[in-house]
This record gives C-alpha cells, structure tokens and sequence, in this order.
C-alpha cells in the first residue's frame, strides 16, 4: 500500500511546533496511518536547515533541521523537491536539505546539483516491488514577478527537474527499464483551482502514456479529481496537508491511499483530513449504536 499527500511546508508555525512541541506534533494525528503503509510520499514545499539566504520573493520557507526527523518520524519515505519553495534559499540550502533528509533515510526526487541528478529517480524497493520515482516542477510565474523557472538545474548547476514532456517520457522509459513501477509527482496548475488544467492534463497523461503507473499531484493547494487513465491512475492535486495560513477549501485535504501490484494500480482510497492550524486531522470515528 501506497499512502500519498500533499503539500508539506514545516516552517512559520509549524517550525515554532516542531521546535516547542516535538518533532512528532505535526503528524500526530496520522502518523500511524502514514507508517503503516508500506511506502508513504509528500511534495516537501520548503527547504530544510540553516543555510543559505532567502531568494527575493514573496514567500520563502526554511524550516529547522529537526523537520528531517519529523519526517521520518511520520513514516514518510519519499519526499519531492521539484516545486517553487526548495530552493527558496539558494543552492547551499537545496544541498543541506538533501543532506538532512538522508541521514533520516528520506529519499528525495526532481532537485539536486545538477540536471542527471534531479532527473534521477528515488528507489525503493518493497513487498518485492521496486518503485521509481520521478517528480517534475512546472509553475508560473510569481506575481511579484519572480520565475521559479531559473531553478531548472542545468548539467553544471543546481536547481530542480523542470517539467518538459519529452524529457520526461524519456525519464520515465529510461526508469522503467530498472523498475517495475514507475510513480511520477508534478508540482503543476494553478493555485485555488478546483478543476485541472488542460496543461495538467496534458502533462499527466503523458506521463501514463510513457509508462508510469501513478501520477501524483501537487500546487494548487487545493484538492482535484483522481482519475483512472489508460493503465494508470492520476491524482491532479492532493492539495495541503501540512501548511498554515490557508482557508477553506485548501484546509479540506486527503490521504491518498493506493494499492500496487506487478500489474499496476489494484484499488485506491481517498481519507480525508482537515487541517486545523497548519496540522492534519483525521475524522472522529463514527459513534456505535446506543
């Protein structure tokens, strides 16, 4: 069973938790679910550590180094760095935050010193199936006019995969060949929507259609449809799970539960959760007869 969520940002509030409650607060109410599952997977939407200075945009987050081990903590084994917050801090920071996440043993995908590396997939291997994954950026550019697209990593510099079709088809073929499944996670669309984009659709697709198995999707910061596509399935946006500073429909979220075979996607689920002050919870369970 794969268990998949959104948006993971740990600084502001959550990092006062983080540093004052213990590295388990932000999780506490679906830490058990998420370790259950044999493999669980987040868009990591900060950096992590100390270093580096903040890029001139209008939000950056950093979030402290015990973020790491909250991480590993929640049961999360796959984190993706291809978004618009990883490199919030620079270079230095993007290699600090992988750094950290290793020694918790947290992979982490679509970021790293250069292009090969960012395009590399995360590995794992579970249940006697070995799991690629491949995660991709494609956002707009900020209001206030920064680009997130200069964060695209070239074969000399640092930066995150940066999400063209054809190079990702070609990633995803290349990954297959080692692989029994390949996941593919897109930080992609358009913030507060509700529906996918026809790029969203496009790029999705196109990821099944190159051979991945399961789409997961992240940036709009609310939750879209989950759709089952040629051979595979694709959620377009799991919204937020960890993050402070939203309003409904962003604090309405899930946990996206899906089960994997040899043969591909067996059956999904979709928990829902609600976030209450930056902090995932589950429903209450259903009162028994009287």
């Amino acid at each position: 069973m794969l268990a998949a969520v959104g948006d993971v940002m740990l600084a502001r509030s959550l990092a006062w938790k983080l540093e004052n409650e213990g590295s388990e607060a932000p999780f506490v109410a679906v830490g058990e679910l998420l370790a259950g599952a044999d493999i669980a997977v987040a868009n990591l939407e900060c950096a992590v550590g100390v270093a580096g200075t903040p890029a001139p945009k209008a939000y950056t987050f950093q979030a402290p180094p015990i973020a790491a081990e909250a991480l590993a903590l929640a049961g999360i084994d796959v984190v993706s760095l291809a978004n618009n917050h990883s490199l919030d801090f620079g270079p230095e920071s993007l290699a600090e935050t992988q750094a950290l996440l290793a020694a918790q043993g947290v992979l982490s995908a679509g970021a790293g010193p250069n292009r090969i590396a960012a395009h590399a997939p995360a590995t794992l291997e579970r249940e006697g199936l070995t799991v690629a994954f491949l995660a991709y950026a494609d956002v707009p550019v900020e209001r206030g006019g920064y680009d997130p697209g200069t964060w695209a990593a070239t074969d000399d510099s640092p930066g995150v995969a940066w999400l063209d079709i054809p190079s990702m088809q070609g990633d995803i073929e290349a990954a297959s060949g080692s692989a029994d499944l390949v996941v593919v996670l897109l930080h992609f669309g358009l913030e507060w929507e509700l529906e996918p984009s026809d790029a969203q659709r496009e790029q999705a697709r196109a990821a099944i259609d190159a051979g991945a198995t399961l789409v997961l999707g992240s940036g709009p910061h609310v939750l879209q449809e989950v759709e089952a596509y040629g051979d595979g399935l694709i959620a377009y946006s799991l919204g937020n799970f960890v993050f402070d500073g939203f309003w409904d429909p962003a604090n309405d979220s899930a946990i996206l539960l899906v089960e994997l075979t040899a043969a591909g996607v067996a059956g999904h689920e979709l928990v829902p959760i609600t976030i209450v002050d930056g902090v995932p919870l589950l429903p209450a369970p259903a009162e028994g007869p009287p």
